[in-house]
C-alpha cells in the first residue's frame, strides 16, 4: 500500500513529543497563536507545547471571556457586603450548628463520626393495625 507524504521515523515523532512535553511542563514556550508562537518553525517543540497548553486550558475552563463574565457575576452576588448592616455581617460569620444525621430509606447505613463504629440505619415506621 503506497504512503502519502514523506516518511516520518517514529523515533523522530517520539523525540518531538517528549521535547514538547518537557517545554509544556517547564512553561518555556510562547502563548498559543501569539506573534512569538507564530514565528516558531512548524517542527519546534515549543509550538506543540503552546498548542497543548491552549487545549488543556480550553478543556478545563472553556471560553475565557465567558469564564471571566461568570466569575464577575458570581463575585458580585455572593461576596458583596453592600447594603448589609454590621449586625447582619456578624450574624453571617457565626458558626452554624452541625446537622443532625438522618438515615434515608434505600441508602446504606451512615457511620457516626466519633461513634466507635456505630451506624445509623433507616428503620421503617410501623403502623398500628
Amino acid at each position: 500500500m503506497p504512503q502519502d507524504g514523506p516518511h516520518i521515523d517514529p523515533g523522530e515523532f517520539v523525540a518531538l513529543w517528549a521535547e514538547a512535553r518537557t517545554a509544556f511542563y517547564a512553561d518555556e514556550f510562547p502563548p498559543y497563536a501569539s506573534k512569538a508562537w507564530r514565528a516558531l518553525r512548524p517542527d519546534d517543540p515549543r509550538r506543540l507545547a503552546g498548542a497543548l497548553d491552549a487545549a488543556e486550558k480550553w478543556r478545563k475552563y472553556g471560553d475565557e471571556d465567558a469564564l471571566l463574565d461568570w466569575l464577575h457575576n458570581v463575585a458580585g452576588r455572593r461576596f458583596s457586603a453592600e447594603g448589609r448592616t454590621a449586625a447582619e455581617l456578624a450574624e453571617a460569620r457565626k458558626a452554624k450548628p452541625p446537622r443532625e444525621l438522618q438515615a434515608t430509606p434505600g441508602w446504606p447505613p451512615i457511620r457516626i463520626p466519633g461513634g466507635n463504629g456505630r451506624h445509623l440505619t433507616h428503620i421503617p415506621e410501623r403502623r398500628a393495625a
